[in-house]
């Protein structure tokens, strides 16, 4: 089966974020007898660290998000379209051919392979988390590679990520006499009014270029239309780079909503930092080709570095194409980033002819 099919036929198993049991269990079954399978729920790791071989790490989530459009793999043009095909079915797939291939029965390195659940959830509920407390020597690896969608770029670290309320109060009163109440929608206008005209703020970490930006994702308030509203509720998601611990992230986020009634911090999650000096990173920097690039996204680079792993993404999926309506991709990634990641696993130099 060629890589190409495989990546439809996973794309044809519904795999929204909190129902991967199929896929997973599609996936433990495919290496059952010839690799170690050890399944935690629906994240399963195939291949270990037992024969004391260095190894690297691959890891991709299973889950999409929601159905949108026609979820059904199918080929338009040079491009294949499907439900998760960007984010990250491909990643996964080519994961899925370099285990089929059996590239570690012939290196100095033993390859694992992570697929893990609820990645596109909620930060608290990613099954990585639960995968990386059950099997700890996973951070052991001379390096981790998640296989995102990076445009076929090797991105570094990622940006970390809060949401939290911004709550704006006023009182409730009749709209024919508001005089006689306070409008929390129009008192929070001068607050949005700013942050509609902030920036973003670049950061240069060791010539990667990472974006702070703060938005402002979702407003509610409001009772009747004959009632002054009393509470204005609004998300701010706030994307800070590596340079910041979340404590100093959740700092900036509360000046900058400075002035508001009450700040709820709802979600965080760390940064990812860049690993400096792993000769391995390096050799697969120069594989790739190009400058490496920044994370802006949220990815488990931060998880997994967080704990003290080294990581890095990179992946065949589209970026823009993400949580798209009839996601696609150009099919020629798929096996550019096979080859590359073939060549890499193999131990392959790299290429010094023009």
């Amino acid at each position: 089966m060629s890589l190409l099919d495989v990546l439809k036929e996973i794309i044809d198993i519904p795999s929204v974020t909190g129902d991967e049991d199929e896929l997973c269990t599609w996936v433990a079954d495919r290496y059952d007898g010839r690799y170690p399978i050890q399944r935690i729920g629906n994240s399963v790791i195939v291949g270990d660290a037992s024969d004391g071989r260095p190894f690297y790490g691959l890891y991709g989530h299973l889950d999409t998000v929601p159905v949108q459009g026609d979820p059904s793999a199918r080929i338009e043009g040079d491009r294949l379209v499907g439900l998760g095909v960007s984010d990250m079915k491909s990643g996964v797939a080519v994961m899925l051919g370099l285990l089929d291939e059996g590239i570690a029965d012939n290196t100095d390195h033993n390859i694992v392979g992570v697929f893990y659940d609820k990645e596109e959830g909620r930060h608290d509920e990613n099954g990585l988390e639960a995968v990386l407390d059950e099997a700890p020597w996973l951070l052991d690896s001379v390096l981790a590679i998640v296989m995102e969608p990076t445009d076929l770029h090797l991105e570094m670290g990622c940006n970390g990520v809060l949401n939290a309320d911004i709550v704006f109060r006023g009182s409730s009163a009749h709209s024919a006499r508001p005089w006689l109440g306070e409008n929390a929608v129009t008192k929070a206008g001068g607050w949005l009014a700013k942050m509609h005209a902030q920036q973003p703020d670049p950061v240069d970490i060791d010539g990667l270029i990472y974006r702070e930006v703060f938005s402002v994702t979702r407003a509610e308030g409001g009772i009747a239309n004959n009632i002054i509203p009393p509470e204005m509720v609004i998300n701010l998601n706030h994307r800070f780079p590596p340079i910041y611990s979340l404590e100093e992230a959740e700092a900036r986020l509360r000046a900058v909503a400075e002035g508001a009634d009450e700040i709820r911090i709802k979600d965080r999650a760390p940064s990812g930092s860049v690993p400096s000096g792993n000769p391995h990173a390096t050799r697969l920097g120069e594989l790739v080709g190009g400058e490496p690039q920044a994370k802006q996204g949220w990815t488990d680079v931060a998880r997994l570095t967080s704990r003290g792993a080294d990581a890095v993404n990179y992946g065949p999926g589209e970026v823009a194409q993400a949580h798209q309506v009839n996601e696609s991709m150009p099919i020629e990634n798929l096996d550019h980033a096979y080859e590359v990641m073939r060549r890499f696993l193999n131990g392959g130099a790299v290429s010094r002819e023009p």
